[in-house]
């Protein structure tokens, strides 16, 4: 009985340690098939190194061809004997080394949308328009000057219902050159002598380009080159809407009408000068010389109105800077 027993139990030891053999040696062909972990290492390297270039790309603004493509992670084989510290480890650098990919992707996918958006907006933009392009003697429409609608006061009244400037239609005009004040005729074009004259009126180049084209209209009206200072005022107003200055520019497009004899045009610059902004570097001269518009026009009503608003809101300025100019309009002007 006790040599059955003793032939059982090494019967039993002989049957587990086969079985312990074959599962060890199933175990090994899925080991081999893992990568090592040095090889790894080295290509997660490369990886960052390829994401940093993307990132951050070279000083020329160049990008380099990525090293890594999103990888599919591999499954977990059921029935695998359980895990130990290197099969955690290489589980824990597949996900890592999925993270990088995604990241990578989606750096790429971004780059690429970056450069879309950059190309339509350039598209968009297009080249700027040149403020004065036509040269001497060409013909070219001028731009439409719009004001904008001014504020409903007692002052729509000074320019006889006209509270602001019509628009400007473009008509056929050559580009800041002498025009004639008579009627278009070949007798009447611009004469040798005053074409050069306007052409040796230097144009600043200070490298502020709104303040260049102030003082080339100040210039041109100076020299009392009256049309030609308007139509430069305007394109000054037309491409540069937030000039600091533009009360003076308004201004001075303003006095460029009242001096070449166009009173009625005046008062509307200078009325949409004052109703624009009343805290103007120049918006009580405009109040003063609306006076002045309505004068010349013999409306005597609407200016003694400019005249009483320019005394009750510039009141300093009456008594001090203007003061030579306002007791001059208010003596030529007879007020109740």
């Amino acid at each position: 009985m006790n040599k059955l027993l003793g032939q059982g139990r090494r019967a039993k030891a002989r049957a587990i340690t086969a079985l312990a053999l074959v599962m060890a040696t199933s175990s090994i062909p899925a080991m081999a098939q893992s990568t090592s972990p040095d090889a790894r290492i080295q290509r997660m390297e490369s990886e960052i190194r390829a994401l940093q270039r993307k990132v951050f790309p070279s000083s020329d603004g160049k990008t380099f061809t990525p090293e890594i493509a999103p990888s599919t992670a591999p499954r977990p084989t059921t029935g695998q004997p359980a895990t130990t510290a290197m099969t955690d480890l290489l589980t824990r650098m597949d996900a890592l080394e999925g993270q990088l990919a995604q990241l990578t992707s989606q750096v790429e996918q971004n780059s690429n949308k970056i450069a879309q958006i950059e190309a339509r907006l350039g598209v968009q933009e297009g080249p700027a328009a040149p403020l004065i392009t036509p040269p001497a003697g060409s013909a070219a429409p001028a731009p439409a000057v719009t004001p904008p609608p001014a504020a409903t006061t007692n002052l729509s009244a000074m320019t006889g219902g006209a509270a602001a400037p019509k628009p400007i239609a473009p008509a056929p005009k050559p580009a800041l050159t002498p025009a004639s004040t008579t009627k278009t005729t070949p007798a009447s074009a611009p004469s040798a002598q005053r074409l050069a004259a306007v052409r040796a009126i230097e144009k600043p180049q200070t490298g502020d380009a709104p303040e260049d084209e102030y003082a080339y209209g100040f210039r041109l009206w100076e020299a009392k080159f009256y049309p030609e200072a308007q139509q430069q005022l305007k394109l000054l107003l037309e491409k540069y809407p937030r000039y600091p200055r533009i009360s003076y520019a308004r201004n001075l497009l303003g006095r460029a009408y009242l001096d070449d004899g166009k009173p009625r045009d005046a008062a509307n610059w200078f009325l949409q000068n004052y109703q624009g902004n009343k805290n103007g570097e120049r918006a009580p001269d405009s109040l003063l010389y609306l006076a002045e518009s309505m004068r010349r026009l013999k409306d005597s009503n609407r200016a003694c109105i400019a005249l009483a608003e320019f005394g009750e809101t510039y009141s300093a300025e009456a008594a001090s800077r203007l003061k030579g100019q306002y007791d001059q309009t208010r003596a030529a002007v007879k007020c109740n």
